[in-house]
């Protein structure tokens, strides 16, 4: 994927991301109600392709907003991510030449893949993980609003830990799939299959978004990065 193209596709992901978004904080309170109608125009803007420097301009601007007005990201990680990808696109449009448009993109795309390796790496060499404790835990006790028929799969011990070791291995996994193009592509698969379950089973749904809206700049990086080298 050309680098022009990938940086479009992730536009249009992040644009349709901050849309769901705004429409949530559109039901709040204010001043967060006033600040998301002016982030769901400039996202409706995003994903139409119209003065993108300056749109994505104002969407960090809202964004740092939010950051000062909930003393950090509110949804964790998904909204730091989201201001990753965001930013690093900025910056692409930004750069005053094609290599420093790549080194914003591919730095984008080392902490889009080293989040999933840190995050298995953290689990790996936590015992409570490895044994699926901690997994059991999130679906007894979790806070989450995960359904009573749900919360009973945290009794069985044997599933917790299976379902725990398939997270870990995925997600240590993640980075060296971009080593060949079919491993790759099923990667994609399971992340999407993975933001999909935790979407499903724990509401987490913005993480169903802003990690696929950094994928397409995985594809130019697999291709211009990882490609020549192998």
């Amino acid at each position: 994927m050309l680098l022009e193209q990938a940086v479009r596709v992730s536009e249009i992901i992040l644009a349709f991301a901050f849309v769901l978004q705004s429409l949530e904080y559109l039901r709040g309170l204010q001043p967060e109600k006033s600040i998301a109608a002016i982030r769901l125009l400039l996202s409706l803007l995003l994903l139409v392709g119209i003065q993108p420097v300056w749109v994505e301009l104002g969407l960090l601007l809202s964004s740092v907003f939010y950051l000062f007005r909930f003393q950090g990201p509110y949804n964790g990680g998904s909204d730091a991510m989201g201001i990753l990808v965001l930013f690093s696109l900025f910056l692409s449009h930004l750069a005053s030449t094609h290599f420093w448009q790549e080194i914003a993109l591919g730095y984008l795309a080392f902490q889009l893949t080293f989040s999933y390796f840190q995050s298995g790496y953290i689990k790996v060499i936590n015992v409570e993980w490895r044994n699926g404790r901690a997994l059991q835990d999130v679906f007894s006790i979790t806070a989450y609003p995960v359904s009573d028929k749900i919360r009973l799969w945290g009794k069985s011990t044997r599933l917790m830990c299976i379902m725990s070791w398939v997270v870990i291995l995925f997600e240590l996994a993640f980075p060296f799939s971009l080593l060949n193009q079919i491993t790759f592509l099923i990667a994609l698969v399971i992340a999407g299959i993975f933001h999909f379950a935790n979407a499903w089973l724990f509401g987490l749904n913005r993480f169903f978004w802003i990690w696929p809206a950094g994928f397409p700049i995985l594809f130019w990086f697999q291709s211009r990065v990882i490609f020549p080298f192998v």
